[in-house]
């Protein structure tokens, strides 16, 4: 049959010196019976009068040969095999900007592709070559015009080669390509033209590196899927032959060039060869469990052997070579961390100038950072700053508005809304951290810490805090009617508050917040837990703070407001936000590479949901999470962020509980409800992110569902993919190895179980990190909403300080929140980490999607999920729309967009992506 295609695939000239070389058994269309009874060599004159009536009956080609169709050539065995040409367009991307070096090397690859050094490609058969026993190959092939097309300055260039191939070669599987030049080159996509089967497409998005630095050749894959058990006999060997190379040998420092995946422990945090304050525990192992990081192989540093030596920005760190950012968004990325500088260097300069970190003076010195930028804030004239030794990028910029910064959203509908209640109360759950609100299932709370380690733990709390805002219910009955809610960071925090609050300048309590469900469906906070370790029996060491009867008691509130929110911010950033999708979801992106092959449907699956993760987790272990990183200068805990990041690991973080319905009903947020549209029911129904979320949630499930059941028609197969199965083990054994024992692991035996794991994985990916990430800058970017750092605790009436707070109760508000330049720092990099890139993918979008797969069904499920995505992208808007849910809607209330499925570029608070990529 295979032969038969390639027949058909051929012009009619062709198909004339084609079936000349071949033996022919024909059948009588009307007889039914074989033209000869043994097959013969079929001679040019007799194949002239043979008749072929239905074919006749059916051609309208001119030419007797075209007469000829598959239902009739019954069987075409080769005589001699007749060699044929098939064509190859092959797409290059091309960097838009190239440094010095580049281009020489690029003119030196053009003028050298004349002289033979070329780019060279060789088909793979999906057939063995029954003589050599070894997969059947074309001839081997040259890319066409390098030397001219390779200076063109357009994005693509689309270069050909011509292949020959034999006429039983079968279907092309496989692609070989050897770099002869000097520089990689980004290989795009290549399709092969010519063949009976049509055209055959092959998604590359890969850098190929030079002979010269990579010996040997790169394979690419065909679009067409394969389970392991159904490799073509061509493909088995190159299919495994890849998986090894991915995998390493686990030896040896990683060049920036490598393709290899491989784990370690985060024990590159830290930098002890700079002194011993820069020192930091290994994170991961059994002492401090946490997931496992891309290994990078460097040496250790002098100090501790256990520590890898860091690489500074702005030398790169490694990742595998395509997971590396591409040149749009490396673009983005790096005007973003541009802007930033700026925005912070001025504040820099002038706390170094005068030995002084400045804070604000007042609401209007916050204002002016959007308005008139930092130059006018900070009272530096042109004179002076003339003399300053900036570089050059600052005065291109100084006049623009570059230097200022963007309104945060926050502030677009009401520029008070952070001092209201409601607002303070509605960010709970439909501001950037909403995962975090539990229902109250239990008055007064209770803590799971261990008292014999922690002293008392009891809460502060009285039914007397709460109940003149129960709306004449008493504390049960609310309990019952489920109208109380909580925002518990208690026993994140308390653990580490002795050590935080020993920091200069870092100020914590362990909160804890109490809501009440109105009969409109807004929340509403009603007590104040604040909490300090215990030091004795007689110790003042909680405090409840209930919304304020006069003028010195509202300044308490919103004292102890901003340490929730500070506590909040915390929590959101190293918990919520790093550890639960950035972190969590490294381990199974290596293990998918090294353990899944390119042609794996479920890698095909999960592939546009990786994207980017590994670097912008590379690129936070450098700068972000670090000894004295930005989060470290920018929160609270100071060098203690990390801690209590592993601490939620190591007690809280559960694979089973991170999918959205589970996550809900653990919190007590639904409850199970099988006549629900998701089997659950929220007991808050305007609850925004949850109530978006559920909509996605089921749009990822659908899809999800649908190509592991073509895939997957019974558990067996499941059972038996080698490669399925190796993935999600060395996931949770290798990449999760601290809790590989735990027993709340799922199962991967059936269909239903590989559908579950996999909607988890692309949730967390897609849609929860965009709930938890595009919003930072446009409610954190006004510092007085969720300020992630306080320096001071609220004053009691015997302190020395009540006096200084009560002399002026504003001015004790702004120097308890973060410092102007650290503010800034902090804004700089909420901005750049809350930004869309140009070239974002979001969910529902896939780059060329009719050729990442070649499998029609799953194609037409895809653009059906598609279709969805966009359906619910309505349906948020009609939502936000809607007076009724005012939560999302109404005087100065923003509208809740984080799950809004697309976006343009930039600080949107909306759109998600389909992975972790900022």
């Amino acid at each position: 049959m295979a032969v038969a295609k390639q027949f058909l695939g051929t012009s009619l000239s062709e198909k004339s010196q084609f079936i000349n070389s071949f033996k022919v058994v024909l059948v009588d269309q009307k007889s039914g019976q074989f033209s000869s009874s043994h097959p013969t060599q079929v001679k040019p004159a007799e194949r002239r009068s043979l008749q072929i009536r239905k074919a006749r009956r059916t051609s309208t080609g001119s030419s007797p040969v075209a007469a000829i169709s598959e239902k009739n050539l019954v069987k075409v065995v080769p005589e001699k095999a007749v060699q044929f040409k098939v064509r190859a367009v092959v797409t290059v991307r091309n960097k838009h900007k190239e440094d010095l070096k580049e281009s020489i090397v690029k003119q030196l690859d053009a003028l050298t592709d004349k002289l033979g050094r070329n780019v060279v490609l060789e088909l793979v058969s999906t057939e063995i070559d029954p003589n050599t026993k070894a997969p059947k190959k074309s001839k081997q092939a040259v890319l066409k015009d390098w030397s001219k097309k390779s200076n063109l300055k357009t994005q693509r260039v689309n270069y050909t080669a011509e292949f020959v191939v034999d006429s039983n070669f079968g279907v092309p599987g496989a692609i070989t390509v050897a770099n002869k030049h000097q520089q990689e080159f980004f290989l795009e996509s290549m399709t092969i033209e010519g063949f009976a089967c049509g055209p055959v497409h092959f998604s590359c998005n890969s850098w190929v590196q030079s002979n010269k630095h990579h010996p040997g050749k790169r394979v690419f894959f065909s679009n067409q899927p394969y389970l392991p058990g159904e490799t073509p006999a061509g493909l088995k060997a190159l299919r495994e032959k890849e998986l090894r190379d991915l995998r390493g040998n686990d030896k040896g420092v990683r060049k920036l060039s490598d393709r290899i995946y491989d784990f370690d422990v985060y024990n590159d945090l830290g930098n002890p060869d700079r002194g011993i304050e820069f020192a930091r525990p290994s994170l991961g192992g059994d002492k401090i469990p946490y997931p496992r990081r891309c290994r990078t192989g460097r040496v250790p540093t002098d100090t501790d052997l256990n520590a890898e030596s860091r690489v500074e920005k702005p030398l790169p760190m490694y990742v595998p070579r395509d997971e590396q950012f591409e040149e749009s968004k490396q673009d983005a990325y790096s005007t973003g961390r541009l802007k930033g500088a700026l925005h912070n260097l001025l504040p820099l300069l002038m706390a170094n100038i005068s030995a002084k970190n400045h804070d604000f003076k007042g609401f209007l010195d916050i204002d002016s950072l959007y308005t008139e930028g930092l130059l006018l804030k900070l009272g530096v004239q042109d004179e002076f700053l003339n003399k300053l030794p900036l570089p050059k990028a600052v005065n291109k910029f100084r006049d623009g508005d570059i230097l200022k910064y963007g309104i945060p959203k926050i502030l677009t509908k009401d520029k008070f809304a952070w001092l209201r209640d409601d607002e303070f109360a509605r960010q709970s759950i439909a501001g950037v951290n909403p995962v975090s609100i539990e229902r109250l299932q239990a008055f007064p709370p209770v803590s799971k810490l261990d008292p014999e380690i922690y002293g008392p733990l009891d809460s502060a709390l009285k039914d007397e805090h709460i109940l003149g805002n129960l709306n004449g219910m008493t504390v049960q009955e609310a309990l019952e009617a489920n109208k109380l809610y909580i925002l518990d960071h208690h026993d994140a925090y308390l653990p580490f508050l002795d050590r935080i609050n020993a920091l200069d300048g870092r100020k914590s309590y362990a909160t804890r917040t109490i809501f009440f469900l109105s009969d409109l469906g807004t929340l509403k906070p009603i007590a104040i837990e604040l909490s300090l370790p215990a030091t004795g029996p007689s110790s003042r060491s909680k405090r409840v703070v209930t919304p304020p009867v006069d003028a010195t008691t509202n300044w308490i509130w919103q004292l102890a407001k901003a340490h929730v929110c500070s506590n909040d911010a915390g929590v959101h950033q190293l918990i919520n936000h790093w550890l639960r999708t950035h972190a969590s979801v490294e381990p199974f992106i290596l293990a998918a590479h090294r353990q899944m092959s390119a042609m794996h449907p479920i890698f095909k699956l999960l592939d546009p949901h990786m994207r980017y993760t590994m670097e912008i987790n590379a690129l936070a272990r450098q700068a972000l999470i670090n000894a004295d990183g930005i989060i470290e200068s920018c929160f609270t805990p100071g060098r203690y962020c990390m801690d209590i990041s592993a601490a939620a690991y190591k007690n809280f973080w559960r694979f089973d509980l991170e999918g959205l319905p589970a996550d809900l009903i653990r919190r007590g947020m639904a409850v199970p409800d099988p006549t629900q549209t998701h089997g659950l029911k929220l007991v808050m129904e305007d609850y925004p992110y949850a109530a978006d979320g559920l909509l996605i949630w089921a749009a990822i499930e659908s899809w999800v569902r649908k190509c592991v059941n073509h895939y997957y028609p019974d558990p067996s197969v499941v059972c038996n993919d080698r490669e399925l199965q190796a993935w999600y083990a060395e996931s949770i054994n290798v990449g999760h190895a601290d809790l590989r024992n735990a027993d709340w692991w799922p199962t991967l035996a059936t269909p239903e179980d590989l559908s579950s794991i996999l909607t988890t994985l692309i949730w967390l990916a897609s849609a929860q990190h965009a709930a938890l990430n595009f919003g930072q800058y446009p409610y954190g970017g006004y510092v007085p909403n969720r300020p992630p750092l306080m320096r001071r605790l609220i004053p009691n009436e015997n302190d020395p300080e009540y006096a200084v707070f009560l002399a002026d109760p504003q001015k004790y508000f702004l120097s308890a929140l973060p410092s102007l330049l650290q503010a800034t720092k902090y804004m700089a990099v909420v901005d750049t980490l809350s930004t869309h890139s140009a070239d974002e993918e979001y969910l529902g979008e896939r780059n060329h999607p009719s050729t990442w797969t070649g499998d029609a069904e799953v194609i037409e499920a895809f653009y059906e999920f598609s279709a969805e995505i966009g359906r619910i992208e309505k349906e948020i808007e009609e939502r936000n729309a809607d007076a009724r849910l005012r939560n999302r809607c109404g005087a100065g209330v923003i509208p809740y967009e984080l799950l809004a499925p697309t976006s343009g570029p930039g600080v949107t608070c909306r759109g998600v992506p389909n992975s972790v990529s900022i």
